[in-house]
């Protein structure tokens, strides 16, 4: 009786794990995007950090995230047994963060150029990269968890609980691991270049990453800031339904298909996003005006 009892039990877990598996799956399909916009995020954030500091902050910033999804996975479980209303609200606040974040740092670039000789902009120090770069963090880590509940809503709570726990755990592991090796990339190539010995196409695969490696981190800079945009638009259009509408009716009126359709949708979510950027940067500069001195 005891053995068929401990046999049923095993059968139960192997079952749960199973599930845990498969929605674990599904959820990091969904989240896809997601972390596509994460790691260029946070591989920009932590870009400009002296070469013996950068392992370092990359790590305090994974410690970071690690606590931020501590914070978000109970605070979701229980907001959507207990507020499931909560959940849009929250995270259209969250996308409206990063449509206000890249919409400064876009007209930081265009119309505050010409002051950079007279007013130089103060460089941030480590630990205000690492407070910007574990806020940021914060949003799309609060995105992630809330589609992967989404995937598991109609699941067990043991379930619920057991893939956003091991969601976060691998995005976290995947997304530092990545921007760990992408900001140690000219380390790399300076290593094969100078080896003693090395052959003449090592060499040359080190001068390649050394001169790759700076152009990687330009590239990543620009694809985090269009990626605030496409994360906050895309909030905003799912979230908003005015928005949905509009833009479904664009689209309409298209009449796209396929691959084009896709392409037009995550533009016009982007555009989306960047409008409503520039609305909260205007109001907000609006509002610094109208406080007292």
């Amino acid at each position: 009786m005891a053995i068929a009892s401990l046999l049923t039990l095993l059968d139960d877990v192997a079952s749960v794990l199973d599930d845990v598996a498969a929605m674990s799956k599904v959820a990091a399909k969904k989240t896809s995007g997601v972390l596509g916009d994460d790691l260029a995020l946070n591989a920009q954030q932590v870009s400009g950090v002296k070469a013996d500091r950068e392992l370092p902050v990359v790590w305090a910033v994974a410690k970071g995230s690690l606590l931020n999804k501590a914070i978000l996975v109970p605070a979701a479980l229980l907001i959507s047994y207990f507020l499931p209303w909560a959940v849009s609200i929250l995270l259209l606040l969250g996308g409206l963060f990063l449509c206000f974040e890249g919409a400064e740092k876009v007209l930081e670039k265009l119309f505050h150029r010409q002051h950079k000789t007279a007013h130089p902009p103060q460089p941030l120090d480590e630990a205000s990269k690492i407070k910007g770069a574990i806020r940021t963090d914060f949003i799309l880590s609060a995105e992630i968890i809330v589609i992967t509940l989404g995937v598991v809503a109609a699941t067990p709570l043991p379930t619920q609980i057991s893939v956003l726990i091991v969601v976060a755990l691998l995005i976290t592991v995947g997304v530092y691991g990545l921007v760990a090796a992408i900001v140690k990339l000219d380390d790399l190539g300076l290593y094969l270049y100078q080896k003693p010995g090395a052959l003449t196409v090592t060499r040359h695969l080190g001068r390649f990453i050394l001169t790759f490696a700076p152009l990687l981190m330009k590239l990543l800079a620009i694809v985090g800031t269009l990626a605030m945009f496409l994360v906050g638009g895309g909030i905003l259009t799912h979230t908003v339904p005015l928005v949905h509408h509009v833009l479904e009716a664009m689209l309409l009126q298209l009449n796209l298909s396929g691959g084009v359709h896709s392409v037009v949708t995550i533009v016009l979510e982007g555009m989306a996003g960047l409008a409503a950027g520039l609305i909260l940067v205007g109001c907000y500069s609006v509002l610094q005006k109208l406080k007292p001195a």
